[in-house]
């Protein structure tokens, strides 16, 4: 389970040992596609065929992202609702939802 813990300004949710480990599997997966490109550019394979497997990477990416997002969000929402007040929080989480949406 996902807890906050402080540093200066900001709030930073450290996660378990089991949360940590999906999220290093699904990038060393990711990690393992990146290398496929790159054997398939080096072996000069068809354009439409580097595309695809650029834009699963990038979906890849985005689905850890998005598990990184959620784990931020439910321990905000926890420490927002046992605390005297929200506002670092919300603050905290408005700034993740910014950088997310740049994209």
């Amino acid at each position: 389970m996902s807890t906050w813990r402080s540093s200066s300004a900001r709030l930073y949710v450290q996660r378990d040992e089991a949360e940590k480990e999906v999220l290093v599997q699904r990038l060393r997966r990711i990690e393992g596609q990146v290398r496929g490109v790159i054997q398939m550019v080096e072996s000069d394979r068809y354009c439409l065929d580097k595309v695809q497997q650029i834009n699963a990477v990038t979906a890849a990416m985005r689905e850890v992202a998005l598990l990184i997002i959620s784990a931020h969000l439910t321990a905000g929402v926890d420490l927002a609702t046992h605390s005297e007040s929200a506002e670092p929080a919300i603050t905290e989480m408005m700034t993740l939802l910014r950088a997310a949406l740049k994209q």
